[in-house]
């Protein structure tokens, strides 16, 4: 099957050299019984890909199912793949047969394989390797013959390093990757792509399809797209619904548009925090990460606020005290006929101006904690306690979520 007709059979828009040669090599590969790991940003479509790889392998007729391991309990996540015993566990009232079981002969796709616990990924590498697996609660060791595609929008070649992945899962996983690009990667097929979404929009809606002019669409192709296709779509919809004018220019364009020097930056975050790039560069998935940065921006703009205080108190006749002593930075307020100061202080009076590094860091902490916990309530009250929604808009894993609620006991 060419490629063309491929795109054509899952709905797959663009042309542009690298989504040729991802579609190019999931073809090759589907005849196989290879495992896969698709590498890929949030919101590229990777889950296309391995609907692509099952629907042209052997094991077409057989079933298919994704599981997403962000998105599971960490407590559960052995039982929905692998089953468990009646009583194996609290609330285990029956015995069930888990996704690997239920799946033999099939295809089982793993999403987010980097949100699964390393005592998960020992039992998923033993399947692996010999087909085998034992249910939770059970001794009994049973086979499957199962294909595994996994996904991941993390660096697990770095996440083997800081032992949060296992290097021989990695391997086994990665016999064949697939990398699928960032939208910001086909830039030229953005304008295909709004296209589709708007007249997909604007059939459901019964109105007329919005059309874009030059200056509009520049803007669109040129917007950094740190949500990918996901992002493009749903601007697509806010403007086939909220827009009065169908013909929409750069003006219009712009309301729909977050700016795009703020995603831009917010995207290059970890390198920056990293001092280099972490392989993948596009790591950027979690509002501690943007905390985090405005905590470190902060703290920067602090430490130039006291560097300026030196230097006018030092210009203006006044020895500033050595901000290295006392485990702080300190600077004497004066109390003369051209300057005053608070009545309390007199001229020589050193007046801490920061604390210890030791006290800073726990302050920085705390506020951290405060805002995290903040952002999670918000996320959930606006979207009704959905998990999945929230999680999404906070760009974590529903996983990563269900902790820090556990976490912060935030009520739902």
């Amino acid at each position: 099957m060419d490629t063309q007709s491929i795109k054509n059979r899952f709905g797959i828009i663009g042309n542009s050299p690298a989504l040729n040669h991802a579609l190019s090599t999931a073809v090759q590969v589907a005849n196989t019984d290879l495992s896969v790991l698709i590498v890929g940003e949030s919101g590229v479509g990777k889950e296309v890909f391995s609907m692509i790889i099952h629907a042209l392998s052997p094991r077409k007729h057989n079933p298919f199912i994704a599981v997403n391991c962000g998105a599971i309990p960490e407590g559960t996540i052995d039982s929905e793949l692998f089953g468990h015993e009646k009583g194996s566990f609290t609330g285990a009232v029956d015995s069930r047969k888990g996704y690997f079981e239920t799946v033999n002969g099939g295809t089982i796709f793993l999403d987010e394989i980097g949100e699964m616990p390393l005592g998960t990924q020992a039992r998923l590498l033993r399947v692996l390797e010999t087909g085998e697996f034992i249910r939770v609660g059970s001794s009994k060791v049973q086979k499957t013959d199962v294909r595994v595609i996994a996904a991941t929008n993390r660096d697990l070649l770095e996440y083997t390093q800081t032992g949060d992945f296992r290097q021989d899962l990695y391997y086994r996983l990665s016999t064949v990757p697939i990398r699928v690009p960032s939208l910001r990667d086909r830039k030229e097929d953005v304008p295909l792509l709004f296209r589709k979404f708007a007249a997909d929009f604007a059939e459901r809606y019964k109105t007329q399809s919005v059309q874009l002019d030059a200056a509009a669409q520049q803007m669109l192709v040129s917007y950094y797209w740190p949500g990918n296709v996901r992002e493009l779509k749903n601007i697509a919809e806010q403007i086939s619904v909220l827009s009065t004018d169908k013909a929409i220019n750069a003006e219009v364009m712009q309301r729909f548009l977050p700016q795009r020097e703020t995603s831009r930056s917010l995207a290059v975050i970890p390198s920056a925090m990293q001092g280099g790039s972490t392989g993948s560069g596009t790591d950027f998935n979690t509002e501690r990460d943007i905390l985090y940065k405005l905590f470190f921006d902060l703290k920067k703009d602090m430490n130039d606020l006291k560097q300026m205080i030196f230097d006018v108190a030092h210009h203006q006749g006044y020895t500033p005290v050595d901000p290295s002593s006392n485990n702080g930075s300190l600077m004497p307020v004066y109390n003369d006929s051209e300057h005053t100061a608070p009545a309390t202080y007199n001229q020589g009076t050193p007046i801490l101006l920061e604390s210890n590094d030791h006290h800073e860091d726990i302050e920085e902490t705390l506020l951290l904690a405060d805002r995290e916990k903040e952002f999670i309530t918000k996320a959930l009250k606006k979207h009704k306690s959905r998990r999945r929604d929230a999680a999404a808009e906070l760009g974590i894993s529903e996983r990563t979520l269900y902790r820090k609620i556990k976490e912060y006991n935030i009520e739902e």
